[in-house]
């Protein structure tokens, strides 16, 4: 039995079937404990052992320590002496090793005994791996993070900046000792930066992306908050990456991609005016840039406003936009403003419903406008609107909205308009005769069409073409000589493709032979001529009309050469070009001295 005065109280071991309650309450706490627990006094007896020290050990209180775990009792004794604070030794037992702790037993300065604790090392074990783990991945993270392209920082919820990886310490051109521990506010009044992506994380609570420009270099920052499990804010990580590169790039592609498409688009615009050549001849810069724009405006649904004289081709301007637009599917209605009585034109545009007038059908009729719905609505003439009509086309213009005559409901329609007009729209605004907002609206996107006089080049196979198209349709064949040629080419046609399409139908219809002369020409294109102060000469008995021409020709000649003396003014005056104006003076002998 263990000495009575010894300050640890005795325990009796678990063979003694009644113990006081106290000393069972304590011993059934003890037991409860999941690793061994054991203490001795000074003298290394057992005064104390659980449940778990007592089976895997074989010791109870009264037993020395040294009988019980002889390479245990060594290092208690050692501690016992005064050694380092706590002391641990691996232990076998009987149902494997044991880690033991030991340490001392003290009431206030003197020593009483020691304790030791048996931990499995299993356990152990798996808290050791779980540690290698942790740092295994600590170490794969430190790795990743520091080998990242993009600039990354972490800062506490404070904005004091806790880490930098090398990559933005390149960006930045700075060394990470020289920005770690400091505080985000303070680098911003220094003005290391302007904006801080920390800061108004911090500030919003959400992810930031700001974008910002650093010694030349343009960065993009995203701002990231990490919160715990409560929803408190612990790390900011900030991400910056240099997009100077990307953005030049970006550029370049981008220029690359525009060359590319302005090539596509010409080699379109080059196509749809070869496939439209045959109605539509084009051979003079202003022609072809009429073209162009009509084939450009076509992919857009803005309003169009064809403006030139009548007849040169302004209807076939809007075949050509409706066709190559992507409302070609859906209809294109042709309205002739000046066709149409001013007293029904606005029912007919926009409809009407039941009653609205007399002789009004029952049912309602609807307009211009709902039949073209998805589609094109042409609107040649339109200086030809009345001012009533013009309000409610203004209306459409600005909400898309038509209302019958007579009806009180408004409809939607989705309609395209193009006009057109040979009228001066200037002029009819300042005279009040056609509003001026209505005239904006239209004229967002104008084309400009013009004349055959302003468009020579395209005189010769605009007659070559309509030449053989009436020839095939009669099963005619018919040529021109030179001379009617150049008297066709020299006609100022009034009338524009209108009257030079009559002019070759005619021909080819009403001439007796094959080849067609100047005497087959009309008189509005051979008579102006005859208004010369000479004309009596030309017209003495005995002269031919061949030779009629040729004097009038001779003398037109050799007047435009005493003005200007140079082929090319010559050309322009007379409306011809300067290989035929050449040709001509070496015929007639003009300006050889």
């Amino acid at each position: 039995m263990p000495n009575t005065t010894d300050p640890f109280p005795f325990i009796p071991p678990p063979f003694d079937t009644n113990p006081p309650p106290a000393e069972s309450f304590y011993q059934a706490m003890v037991n409860s404990m999941e690793v061994g627990l054991l203490a001795v006094n000074t003298s290394g007896m057992t005064i104390l052992a659980n449940k778990v020290a007592r089976d895997n050990f074989g010791i109870y209180p009264g037993i020395h320590l040294n009988d019980a775990l002889p390479e245990l009792w060594p290092k208690v004794a050692k501690r016992l002496r005064g050694r380092p604070h706590s002391v641990e030794i691996s232990v076998r037992g009987n149902r494997g090793n044991y880690l033991v702790q030991i340490s001392p037993i003290q009431m206030e300065t003197e020593q009483l005994g020691a304790v030791c604790v048996f931990m499995e090392s299993l356990e152990l074990e798996e808290m050791a791996m779980q540690m290698r783990f942790y740092q295994e991945l600590t170490g794969e993270l430190d790795t990743i993070i520091d080998s990242s392209s993009d600039g990354l920082w972490i800062c506490d919820a404070n904005a004091t900046v806790l880490r930098m990886n090398p990559a933005s310490a390149r960006i930045n051109k700075i060394r990470p000792e020289e920005i770690v521990g400091r505080n985000m506010h303070n680098l911003v009044e220094e003005g290391f930066i302007d904006k801080s992506a920390t800061l108004e994380v911090i500030r919003t609570g959400e992810v930031v992306n700001l974008l910002q420009q650093r010694e030349g270099r343009k960065l993009i920052i995203t701002g990231t908050p990490v919160f715990d499990s409560e929803g408190k804010l612990l790390r900011i990580v900030v991400s910056e990456r240099d997009i100077t590169e990307i953005d030049t790039l970006q550029r370049e592609l981008e220029h690359q991609e525009t060359i590319k498409d302005q090539f596509r688009s010409h080699m379109l615009e080059m196509q749809q005016i070869e496939l439209e050549s045959r109605r539509v001849i084009a051979r003079s810069p202003a022609m072809l840039k009429a073209l162009r724009q009509a084939l450009k405006v076509s992919a857009v649904d803005s309003s169009v406003l064809i403006l030139g004289e009548s007849g040169v081709g302004k209807g076939l301007l809007a075949d050509l936009i409706h066709n190559n637009s992507p409302r070609a599917p859906r209809p294109l209605i042709k309205i002739n403003c000046g066709a149409i009585p001013e007293s029904l034109i606005e029912s007919e545009l926009f409809g009407y419903e039941k009653g609205a007038f007399t002789g009004a059908q029952g049912s309602g009729k609807a307009g211009y406008f709902e039949l073209a719905d998805g589609g094109t609505l042409f609107l040649d003439e339109i200086a030809e609107l009345p001012l009533g009509s013009q309000v409610k086309l203004l209306r459409f213009l600005e909400d898309g909205r038509i209302t019958r005559l007579g009806g009180t409901k408004g409809r939607t329609v989705d309609v395209r308009i193009l006009a057109a007009t040979h009228r001066n729209l200037d002029e009819m605004v300042e005279q009040g005769r056609f509003r001026l907002d209505l005239y904006y609206r239209l004229k967002v996107i104008p084309i400009y069409v013009p004349a055959v006089r302003e468009r020579r080049e395209c005189i010769p196979p605009l007659i070559s073409h309509y030449m053989e198209l009436f020839g095939q349709k009669n099963g005619i064949r018919k040529r021109l000589t030179r001379a009617a040629s150049d008297a066709l080419l020299a006609y100022p046609y009034p009338g524009n493709v209108r009257e030079l399409i009559n002019i070759c139908e005619r021909l080819v219809v009403m001439s007796e032979t094959e080849l067609i002369d100047l005497q087959d020409l009309p008189f509005d294109i051979v008579g102006p001529a005859v208004d010369s102060p000479q004309a009596d000469g030309i017209w003495a008995e005995g002269v031919t009309m061949q030779q009629a021409m040729e004097s009038v020709e001779r003398q037109m000649l050799a007047r435009a050469f005493e003005q200007y003396g140079n082929q090319t003014r010559m050309a322009d005056m007379l409306g011809i070009n300067q290989s035929t104006v050449a040709r001509k003076m070496k015929k007639y002998g003009i300006g050889n001295k």
